[in-house]
C-alpha cells in the first residue's frame, strides 16, 4: 500500500520469526574504566557494560585485572601504545552489531581513551561507526585513589598535568607547570617519567620551587589499589626522579596543603578556607 508519504508492505512468514536472527541490531560501545584497580574501587555502571558486553577490548593488563568479569567474553587485547588500533577495533566490532566494552584504567575520560574515540568519530566520519550507541562511564581516577589514601590534598583548587611528551610538545607542559605554581594549585603529574623520558620530572620539579617553599609536602603514589602498592611522604626539595617511575602518581601540595598525626598515621590535607570564614564571622571554628 502506498500513499503520498508512506509505503506499507505486509507478508505472511511460513515459520515463527526470531526477531534475534533478522538484521543487525544497533551496536553499542561501552567506553568504561575500571578504576586504579582494586575491585572495590569498580564502579557499578562498568561492571554493568561488561556483564552486558559480548566483546571486550583493552590493553593485556588492564584486562587481566578485571579477569573475574570476563568469563565468556571475547577478549581483544593490544599492547600499551596501541590505543588508536584498540578504539578502532572496539568501534568496528560494534559497527557489526555487537556490544563492546573499550577498557581503560581510572576514569576513561582522564588520559584515557575516552578522547580517542570521540576523536577517532569525528575524523572519520563513518556511517556505520555513526550508528553505534556509544556510553561513558565514569570512573576513579589514580589521582583520587592517591588523595584518598593520603587525607584529603585536594580539598581545594587543583590540577592534573602529563609530564609525557609523546602528544603535547614539552613546552607547552611546561607552561602549563609554571601556570599551576603560580596559581598556587595543587598538582598532580601523571607520567612522571619513562625508560626514555628521565629529565622532565627534574624541571618541573625546578619550576614549582621557584614559587613554592622547599617543605611543600609531596607524595609519590605507586600502584594504588593494586599488588605492591607504596606511598611515599618527602618534600618537593627531596623530589628525585630515581624514586619515580610510569606506576607512579606525583602529588604536589599547594602553599596551603599540610600534614599532622592523627590515629597512628600521617595525613595531608588541603583546608578549603572554612578557618579564615570562622574568624571572619567570629563562629566557632
Amino acid at each position: 500500500t502506498k500513499s503520498p508519504r508512506v509505503t506499507c508492505a505486509v507478508a505472511r512468514s511460513t515459520g515463527d520469526i526470531v526477531s534475534t536472527r533478522v538484521g543487525r541490531p544497533q551496536g553499542r560501545l561501552f567506553v568504561v574504566g575500571t578504576g586504579p584497580g582494586a575491585p572495590e574501587w569498580r564502579p557499578q555502571e562498568t561492571i554493568r557494560a561488561i556483564a552486558e558486553a559480548t566483546d571486550v577490548v583493552g590493553y593485556r593488563l588492564y584486562l587481566d585485572l578485571i579477569a573475574d568479569l570476563l568469563p565468556g567474553k571475547t577478549r581483544h587485547e593490544s599492547e600499551l601504545t596501541q590505543e588508536e588500533a584498540r578504539v578502532r577495533r572496539a568501534l568496528e566490532l560494534a559497527a557489526e552489531g555487537r556490544a563492546v566494552a573499550l577498557v581503560s584504567s581510572g576514569d576513561p575520560g582522564v588520559y584515557a581513551l575516552g578522547a580517542l574515540v570521540f576523536e577517532v568519530l569525528e575524523h572519520d566520519g563513518r556511517d556505520d561507526w555513526n550508528r553505534v550507541a556509544v556510553t561513558v562511564a565514569p570512573g576513579i581516577t589514580a589521582m583520587q585513589a592517591a588523595a584518598a589514601r593520603l587525607g584529603a590534598p585536594l580539598g581545594h583548587d587543583f590540577c592534573a598535568v602529563s609530564l609525557s611528551d609523546l602528544l603535547t610538545p614539552w613546552a607547552a607542559i611546561q607552561r602549563r607547570i609554571e601556570a599551576a605554581a603560580t596559581a598556587d594549585f595543587v598538582v598532580a603529574l601523571y607520567n612522571p617519567v619513562s625508560a626514555r623520558r628521565r629529565t622532565q620530572l627534574g624541571t618541573a620539579r625546578e619550576i614549582l620551587l621557584r614559587h613554592r617553599a622547599p617543605e611543600t609536602p609531596v607524595a609519590l603514589a605507586r600502584n594504588i589499589g593494586r599488588a605492591g602498592e607504596d606511598v611515599r611522604l618527602l618534600t618537593l626539595a627531596e623530589l628525585d626522579a630515581t624514586a619515580v617511575d610510569m606506576l607512579t602518581l606525583v602529588l604536589v601540595g599547594s602553599s596551603q596543603t599540610r600534614g599532622f598525626d592523627a590515629g597512628g598515621r600521617h595525613w595531608l590535607y588541603t583546608p578549603r578556607g572554612y578557618a579564615t570564614k570562622h574568624e571572619a564571622d567570629g563562629t566557632p571554628g
